[in-house]
């Protein structure tokens, strides 16, 4: 059990939370209790995500060609968000030739505008997000080869 104090709006909240089971809570605000449904985790989807499996295939085919293989996967890099919020703009398209340090995404969090920007000159091979998605830290944004 967890005990937390908010002052919101000037208004203080005593909160309690109890056990939580799967995605529901039992949470106790200024001495009223609640049964709080929390929205399941859609982590499921980027486990299966790595490319590994199929991108190890070919290597096997060939072994003479997993060593040069081996570089450009090397030389990929995924930008990744620094915090949670919501994409506003996006300034790249796949094949676009970029720049280090150039915006590649506005990312709104917190009330303020981030720029995300290349960490390497290189080509955009991938866009893992649009325009109004909400994106949790450490999500791979985008992909420069």
């Amino acid at each position: 059990m967890k005990e937390y104090k908010y002052k919101i709006n000037g208004n203080l909240y005593n909160v309690v939370i109890g056990d939580i089971e799967d995605n529901i809570a039992h949470v106790e605000v200024n001495g009223t209790h609640y049964t709080v449904e929390m929205e399941k985790k859609p982590k499921a989807a980027p486990a299966p995500k790595p490319v590994a499996r199929p991108a190890a295939k070919p290597a096997a085919a060939a072994a003479p060609a997993a060593a040069p293989a081996a570089k450009p996967a090397a030389a990929k890099s995924g930008i990744k968000s620094p915090l949670p919020g919501v994409i506003l703009d996006i300034k790249c398209n796949v094949g676009d030739e970029v720049k280090r340090g150039q915006t590649l995404i506005i990312l709104e969090a917190m009330k303020m505008e981030n720029s995300i920007n290349a960490d390497k000159d290189g080509k955009v091979t991938a866009i893992n997000v649009s325009k109004g998605e909400s994106v949790l830290e450490g999500t791979d944004l985008v992909i420069i080869e």
